[in-house]
């Protein structure tokens, strides 16, 4: 819940409780006791107010390195090797990313513009591997 709505939903429920107390109580003492209850409901009616609203909410999932796992990319590097190699991927939300990519051969294809195929991804090299892949040879 953002800091102005919490904010806001504090103040208007310790408004609307010293008013009410206010109207029924008389004397120092009881008008004291309402300020204090006026907090504390406040307080507590902020707290409470946003989760059952939270559970209705889809929660999101973590965006994780295997995302890009099955997807294309961009190769933007002059060569890919066992050793090296950068493309460009594009994620299910359209935001893109230039990626670490390395091949298991040393496939003279894949040179910069080329398409390559995300296979797997090496966590201890921090890289992905990749497959050369030719788009046009679906439509056959």
């Amino acid at each position: 819940m953002p800091v102005t709505v919490a904010g806001s939903l504090l103040t208007a429920v310790a408004w609307f409780v010293s008013l009410a107390g206010s109207v029924l109580t008389t004397g120092p003492a009881a008008r004291t006791a309402v300020l204090a209850t006026a907090l504390a409901s406040a307080w507590a009616g902020t707290r409470a107010a946003p989760r059952p609203i939270a559970r209705r909410l889809p929660r999101e999932r973590a965006a994780s390195r295997s995302d890009f796992v099955g997807r294309l990319c961009v190769v933007r590097t002059g060569r890919v090797g066992a050793d090296f190699g950068q493309a460009e991927v594009t994620a299910q939300d359209g935001s893109s990313a230039v990626v670490q990519i390395r091949s298991l051969t040393e496939e003279p294809g894949l040179t910069v513009g080329r398409t390559a195929l995300i296979f797997d991804y090496d966590p201890d090299a921090e890289c992905y591997l990749v497959a050369a892949f030719d788009p046009g040879a679906l439509g056959d």
